[in-house]
């Protein structure tokens, strides 16, 4: 397994973790098979989507401010319990497919960080399961 950690620079940001993956995929040396991506956080996720235009991505860190805001209505007394619904709406886990060594994610598609609670050093576990 390898552990990949992220640097984040604000309190609520997708950060685009593709290449780091990808060179991790690359280094194994495995041609054929699946790469598991699991953040162990619970407030911050994962996701693929678009990342050829980084206004998706800000796209997607406004709407989620909208639908669940920071406020201190929640009942947990942290102060982030918005950090934790979003996490739990993107999911702290997903998997990328391995062909010909290279990660198989469609053209326009990349992996993110999800951070909910920051900045932080968050960590993303890689455990990449070759096809025999």
């Amino acid at each position: 397994m390898h552990i990949l950690e992220v640097r984040t620079s604000k309190r609520e940001e997708l950060v685009d973790i593709t290449r780091r993956v990808e060179e991790v995929v690359r280094a194994s040396g495995v041609e054929r098979g699946i790469c598991f991506l699991h953040v162990p956080h619970t407030t911050a996720g994962i996701t693929i989507n678009e990342h050829a235009d980084p206004d998706v991505a800000r796209d997607m860190e406004d709407t989620l401010s909208k639908l669940v805001p920071q406020s201190p209505h929640y009942r947990h007394v942290e102060g982030n319990a918005d950090s934790h619904i979003k996490t739990s709406l993107m999911g702290c886990q997903t998997f990328v497919f391995i062909e010909k060594g290279r990660l198989l994610l469609g053209t326009w598609q990349g992996i993110f960080l999800c951070e909910f609670d920051g900045p932080r050093t968050r960590r993303v576990y890689i455990k990449i399961l070759e096809e025999k």
